[in-house]
């Protein structure tokens, strides 16, 4: 029996299309405003949130179901231009590499871009094939709490400092070769997925 075939959300060559991937545990207002930051200001036609087995950088720990990752985002943001996946399960992909390896080779011509917050920037340089992954696709890096200044002087962002755009020329990102990467300022949430989980744990 062969295998059931990979289930992408809508795309079509020449479409402009951001990626934000993370565990989104829990998803949260923070990652709507990113959502709805980058919308506007990448001049994007689609926004897919892809919902990850997990971080390879972060703690191992028992994480709620792909499926219902999903469902909470589904509550949290609501808008038709915005689709959930969780396909890096289906591929086996563990690192972001992967991710965009099998993206860039099953969606011919299709403009994607890369989402990231600003403190992810912070680590980024430990990222499997980090370099790589600019270089192939480019990046939007999202302003966040505590990361502001710091973000500039990342290892990844003096490495890329010439691949940076003006944020006045921000909607170019999506149709600019890589490396291409602007930083976006915009509203923001202090609260994080770390410390909504702290509070919904039981206490002992």
């Amino acid at each position: 029996m062969s295998a059931a075939p990979i289930r992408l959300p809508p795309h079509a060559p020449g479409m402009r299309i951001g990626l934000f991937g993370g565990s989104f545990d829990p998803p949260h207002e923070g990652h709507a405003l990113v959502s709805r930051l980058a919308l506007k200001r990448l001049k994007l036609d689609r926004l897919w949130w892809i919902v990850s087995p997990g971080n390879p950088l972060k703690e191992a720990r028992a994480l709620p179901s792909i499926d219902a990752r999903i469902e909470a985002a589904k509550e949290i943001m609501r808008d038709p231009r915005v689709a959930f996946t969780g396909f890096e399960s289906e591929i086996g992909a563990r690192y972001t590499c992967d991710t965009l390896d099998y993206l860039h080779a099953h969606c011919p011509g299709v403009r994607f871009v890369w989402i990231m917050g600003a403190d992810n920037l912070l680590q980024f340089h430990r990222w499997r094939r980090w370099r790589d992954i600019a270089r192939t696709t480019p990046i939007a890096v999202i302003d966040r709490p505590g990361a502001t200044f710091k973000a500039a002087n990342a290892r990844a962002a003096v490495y890329f400092r010439d691949a940076r755009l003006p944020e006045s020329d921000a909607a170019m990102l999506p149709a600019t070769p890589p490396p291409a990467i602007v930083y976006l300022h915009g509203p923001r949430l202090e609260r994080s997925s770390t410390e909504l989980r702290r509070e919904r744990a039981p206490v002992f």
